[in-house]
């Protein structure tokens, strides 16, 4: 209705009488791109990293496609359409030595003597 008569009044005046905040008025007006949209870029970039990327590297993808969409709204879409990151987790190496042993022989078997020979 604001948007129909604004052409007439000012918008703030058709804000007032309606008791609703200018704000909310803007945000509604402002477009936004729609669910499919984006949906359908995350699954692509989500398939063309072979499965392997996570809500943060999906948004950097995003991004330089020039959308700009929030990590809480990718893991959103990520959960509706079933989409599980693949990821490698660190795996134990074993150290051939101890950080605390010496290359050196225990000749005195740790029987240090004060007293003279």
């Amino acid at each position: 209705m604001i948007q129909n008569n604004q052409h007439k009044y000012s918008i703030s005046a058709m804000c007032k009488v309606l008791q609703i905040p200018r704000s909310t008025y803007y945000y509604e007006a402002k477009e936004r791109a729609t669910e499919d949209d984006i949906t359908s870029d995350v699954i692509d970039v989500f398939q063309a990293s072979r499965q392997n990327y996570g809500t943060r590297k999906i948004k950097v993808e995003l991004k330089k496609r020039g959308l700009i969409v929030s990590r809480r709204r990718i893991g959103r879409i990520m959960q509706e359409q079933g989409l599980v990151s693949t990821y490698t987790l660190a795996q134990f190496k074993p150290h051939t030595t101890s950080c605390n042993e010496s290359e050196q022989k225990n000749k005195l078997n740790r029987a240090f003597d004060q007293g003279k020979k």
